[in-house]
């Protein structure tokens, strides 16, 4: 991941570095510098290249091309993260500084190496998404066959109430975009799917992936809430069944498995845990929350979960290799906090409202029964 963007004599000095101890030091996008991985390694460091004065603006009167001695000096902390560096020239101080998770979540990535991709149906849909998401016509085409998709399978007048409500959920991932800087290309409605936010810029942490994820989530158990308390002002049946369905389209979502909001959560936590307490932690807290949903009667829910948080653990070996800044032990905590709080708040509705004796109302929780 990228750590540091400074300027050396003109020209862009960038870090590039990974939890498993690599580093690499490029200067003008040329490598000067490198450090071979090592999970042993300490929190000091020091890289000495030679760089040559060949113009004014590197060494100004110089007519011969000349050498000079460069050291750069870090001292780095993963968890919590916090990087100091200090850059010499010919043992002349040029620039120092400290930089925290904040400046590593405002800075603009460049030349971030591409990870190779899985195969999967899930990632081709993805890609093909991606080819078409720049075309404004796309968006008015999914959002007419969604409503199309969900008109056939109930009522006119639920159809357009279950894609509002999908566009409060998508509503949710934008906030949270925009409340990190990042731009944002609209929302995309994908029939028997769901919703798609895009975003044009990527992101450099793995609590601004949590935060993203999470939110079109608790976007939905909001309005869920909203439409249940409603439904016992009211007694409208239709309120109660958006917000059972609702629940049930947003819990799905939290499922730990990618590409779903959950996947992206359980992922960010696992490729933060850099100790077998951690991991330990998260293997109980997960069946934990698989006891629990057997306990209530949602089979498929539990299953689901349990699917997912094997994929979790195998995701977690690769966890040195990630490209985005690991949460620290705190943002570990309140991230697995808030995404059990939401599947329960998700949950509770759609077995709340599964109580009753109206079939229809009854349906969400006999799926999750399944």
């Amino acid at each position: 991941m990228q750590l540091l963007r400074i300027d050396c004599l003109g020209k862009e000095l960038r870090l590039e570095a990974s939890m498993a101890g690599w580093q690499a030091l490029y200067w003008d996008n040329q490598l000067v510098s490198q450090i071979s991985a090592d999970a042993d390694a300490g929190e000091s460091f020091e890289h000495s290249f030679i760089l040559q004065a060949q113009n004014e603006a590197m060494a100004e009167a110089v007519v011969e091309p000349r050498q000079i001695n460069c050291t750069l000096k870090l001292k780095l902390n993963w968890q919590p993260f916090g990087l100091s560096y200090r850059l010499e020239l010919d043992h002349q101080l040029l620039s120092e500084g400290e930089l925290t998770e904040q400046d590593i979540e405002s800075q603009e990535v460049v030349n971030r190496v591409k990870q190779p991709m899985k195969f999967s149906i899930l990632g081709l849909g993805s890609l093909a998404l991606k080819l078409f998401k720049s075309a404004k016509v796309i968006k008015v085409l999914f959002a007419a066959g969604s409503l199309a998709a969900y008109t056939w399978l109930f009522s006119i007048e639920f159809a357009i109430a279950l894609i509002l409500c999908l566009v409060f959920h998508e509503y949710g991932h934008i906030r949270a975009m925009q409340r990190f800087g990042l731009k944002t290309k609209g929302i995309y409605l994908i029939p028997f799917v769901g919703g798609l936010a895009v975003s044009d810029d990527r992101i450099n942490t793995r609590w601004q992936d949590v935060y993203i994820s999470i939110m079109g989530p608790c976007y939905g158990l909001f309005l869920s809430l909203v439409c249940l308390v409603l439904y016992w002002i009211t007694d409208i049946e239709l309120l109660a069944g958006l917000a059972a369905f609702n629940a049930l389209l947003n819990l799905f979502n939290m499922l730990p498995v990618l590409p779903l909001d959950g996947g992206h959560v359980l992922k960010s936590i696992s490729f933060s845990v850099n100790s077998m307490v951690g991991l330990l932690f998260c293997v109980v807290c997960a069946i934990t929350g698989v006891a629990i949903s057997y306990t209530f009667g949602l089979a498929l829910l539990g299953f689901l979960l349990a699917i997912g948080s094997i994929e979790i653990l195998f995701e977690w070996k690769r966890r040195h290799h990630s490209d985005l800044l690991p949460l620290d032990r705190y943002g570990q905590v309140v991230s697995g906090c808030w995404y059990f709080a939401t599947v329960g708040g998700l949950s509770w509705i759609i077995w709340h409202l599964g109580q009753g004796e109206n079939s229809a109302l009854a349906l969400p929780l006999r799926i999750l029964a399944s």
